[in-house]
Parts: structure tokens; C-alpha cells; sequence
């Protein structure tokens, strides 16, 4: 018990861990509160498309000498309005469509990086470098964060309503159009506030496993949003806690701890309904 206190108690002792940890429960809550809306929507492939495709935006932002987090919402929001426009304007699928969309916006990101002398790490972009966190980028981190909580917390009911039946909102009157543009912003600017703790590749994991494993052990939106922000927060530290004693890369110890987290939400789910039939079975005999 003395060596487990010790485990967790020791990283507190240095402020670049102190700057992790907040980074990381205020990264978690934000992610997961999302989550469950885009796993609601369906939305998934969109994540992932938005998360890539801030990578041209945070290169371009760099030449011009403009915040980078301005240039990866930017170039963000160009990947959702330019997939939803093809998509209206052609005969291409939406997931067609998204696939080319990022995977065209990501490898031009590629190019630019490699033919821009810039002073950023392609490691950090691509994979987060949270335990290198500044007191600066922190700042932005609460910011950008706080601002998107506050906006989702606010319009929750009608986001729900959106996300479960768009028809069904549209004709009792909520703007769907505003809402889904809305939402698409909400999503970017998740991921720009994301991008320094996990990075544009793995953020998708911090978008979806925590929506995914609520929605495996709820039935009601509101236990949802609760479940999956228990869930996102305490892999978002124990993760950050293994990577430092580990020294391993902060990110992927987050991910592999929501995996291991969605594996016995799944489990749970699966043998419950069994454990339910058998205390019938024992309450009938």
C-alpha cells in the first residue's frame, strides 16, 4: 500500500507533472462530453477527419506567424465544410468522401512540414508531448476547452435532440443547419485544445473510446455523459502516470488504458443480461 502511495503521489513532486496532470483531467473531461454526442451522431469518421486535417492549418499558421491553434481550427473546419459540399454535390458517399478529404489535407501537412523549416517536433504534432507541456499552452488548453464545455453544457438538450433525430428537431423548429456546423466547430476546437497532450493521430481514440464505452454500460444519455467522463478522466491521469514511470510517450499510454477500459465495459455488458437470468432463475425456484 506504502509503494502504491508512493507510485502516485511521487510525479505531484515535480511542476511539469503538476502541469501534465491538470492538462490531462481538463483534456479528458472535454473529450468525453463530446464523445458522446459524436458517438450518438455517428460521427466517428468525421473525428478523424478533422483531427488529420489540422495539420496543414498549424504549418500554414507557423509561416504566417499566427497562433497555431487559429490555423488548426481553421483548417479543421475547411475539412467538415468542404466534405459536407462534396457530399451534396456529388454522387460520393459521405465516408468516401471524408477518407479522401483527410488522408488528401493530411499528406499535403506532410509536404509543407517537410519542406518548411519550422522549430516544431513532427513527433509532438502527430503524437502529443503532454509531460513537455507549457504554462502558455496550458492557458490556451483551459481556454479553448472551457469555451467548448461551456457551449455544449449549454445547448446539451438541443444537441441531443440533433444527434438522435435530426428530423424530429427540424420540424419542432431548432436551427439543424446551425446546430450541425455548431457541432462541427465544438469538434475542432476539442481537438485543438487535444493536440498538445495526445496529437492529431491519436486524439480520434480520445473522441470516440469514451462515448463507446458509456454507451456500452448506459441506457440513458444523462448516466452517459457521467460514465464517460469518469471514464476519460481517470485514463487521461493513469495514463500520464504510467508514461512517467515508464518514460514512455504520454498519448499512447492514454489510449492503450481507454482500450483496456472499453474491453471490460464490453465484458461487463456481455455477462450482466446472464447474471440478471440466473437471479430470475434463483428468485423462481
Amino acid at each position: 500500500m506504502e509503494y502504491l502511495m508512493q507510485w502516485l503521489s511521487e510525479p505531484f513532486a515535480y511542476p511539469f507533472m503538476q502541469r501534465a496532470i491538470i492538462a490531462a483531467i481538463v483534456t479528458g473531461v472535454v473529450c468525453a462530453v463530446l464523445s458522446c454526442y459524436l458517438v450518438l451522431k455517428g460521427w466517428s469518421l468525421m473525428g478523424d477527419a478533422i483531427s488529420h486535417a489540422v495539420l496543414p492549418g498549424i504549418v500554414l499558421a507557423f509561416v504566417f506567424g499566427i497562433p497555431l491553434a487559429i490555423g488548426a481550427f481553421l483548417s479543421g473546419i475547411f475539412c467538415a465544410v468542404a466534405t459536407g459540399y462534396l457530399k451534396e454535390n456529388s454522387r460520393v458517399k459521405e465516408d468516401t468522401v471524408m477518407g479522401i478529404v483527410f488522408s488528401g489535407m493530411f499528406a499535403f501537412g506532410l509536404v509543407l512540414f517537410a519542406r518548411i523549416d519550422t522549430d516544431q517536433h513532427l513527433g509532438h504534432i502527430l503524437f502529443g508531448n503532454m509531460l513537455g507541456i507549457t504554462d502558455s499552452e496550458l492557458r490556451q488548453t483551459l481556454w479553448i476547452a472551457g469555451i467548448t464545455l461551456a457551449i455544449v453544457l449549454l445547448k446539451r438538450q438541443d444537441f441531443m435532440l440533433y444527434c438522435f433525430d435530426p428530423n424530429h428537431a427540424r420540424v419542432i423548429g431548432l436551427p439543424v443547419k446551425l446546430l450541425h456546423y455548431g457541432l462541427l466547430c465544438l469538434l475542432a476546437l476539442t481537438i485543438v485544445a487535444s493536440l498538445q497532450a495526445v496529437g492529431v493521430i491519436l486524439v480520434i481514440a480520445m473522441l470516440i473510446a469514451p462515448g463507446i464505452i458509456a454507451f456500452t454500460l448506459c441506457r440513458s444519455f444523462n448516466r452517459m455523459l457521467t460514465v464517460a467522463t469518469v471514464a476519460s478522466v481517470f485514463s487521461c491521469v493513469l495514463g500520464t502516470l504510467i508514461s512517467f514511470h515508464i518514460d514512455g510517450a504520454t498519448g499512447p499510454c492514454i489510449v492503450i488504458v481507454q482500450a483496456l477500459l472499453f474491453v471490460i465495459a464490453l465484458l461487463y455488458s456481455h455477462f450482466k443480461p446472464v447474471q440478471r437470468h440466473e437471479a430470475r432463475l434463483a428468485k423462481g425456484q
